[in-house]
């Protein structure tokens, strides 16, 4: 069973706020009967101040008077509340591979023309400046950039990739454009 947090506490103010009993709040808190016997008697716990489960979402008032009302009934504890996933910030590119990065560039600006700036830069961890200097010919390495899947260099995930593509087709639709066809993989040029 998951105990709450900071259970001393916690019992120290069931103790003082609601009319639970001692067994309650001790299979509630994961103690022993006794040791709430204690509580209450001011033997253990002096000095702490109560913790308050209901404020910190670990269980509800309804819950509490629930069991307030039969001594046979315990208390549940609440699952816990996941925090929003946090937004990825700005992608960092180790030292080594910022020199792909221009190819990885090219490579969705030639396979994905659906893919707005925003989301190249998002995807390759770069600036929209860059992205134009790659388009235009005018990068200061622009005659030794070579189409290259960023997936493969490492500088962007498939799923990422996947998700921005989507994302770009639906967009087109949406504005009544036409999608354009999924690029056609690359041949060796052994063959």
């Amino acid at each position: 069973m998951t105990l709450p947090l900071m259970p001393k506490a916690t019992a120290v103010w069931l103790i003082e706020k609601t009319a639970l009993t001692f067994t309650q709040i001790a299979d509630f808190c994961g103690m022993h009967p006794l040791e709430v016997q204690a509580i209450a008697d001011g033997e253990v716990a002096q000095g702490i101040i109560g913790y308050d489960p209901v404020a910190n979402s670990q269980v509800t008032q309804a819950e509490i008077t629930r069991c307030e009302a039969n001594p046979d009934a315990r208390l549940a504890i609440l699952p816990p509340v996941q925090p929003a996933k946090k937004q990825k910030g700005a992608r960092y590119t180790p030292v080594a591979k910022r020199n792909d990065r221009p190819d990885g560039i090219a490579f969705l600006l030639r396979n994905y023309p659906q893919l707005t700036d925003v989301q190249v830069a998002k995807l390759m961890g770069t600036t929209k400046d860059t992205i134009h200097k790659v388009r235009d010919r005018s990068h200061w390495n622009s005659a030794n950039i070579k189409p290259r899947d960023p997936v493969i260099l490492g500088l962007c995930t498939q799923t990422d990739l996947h998700n921005a593509v989507m994302s770009a087709n639906e967009r087109l639709t949406r504005e009544g454009l036409a999608v354009p066809p999924p690029p056609m993989p690359e041949q060796d040029e052994a063959n």
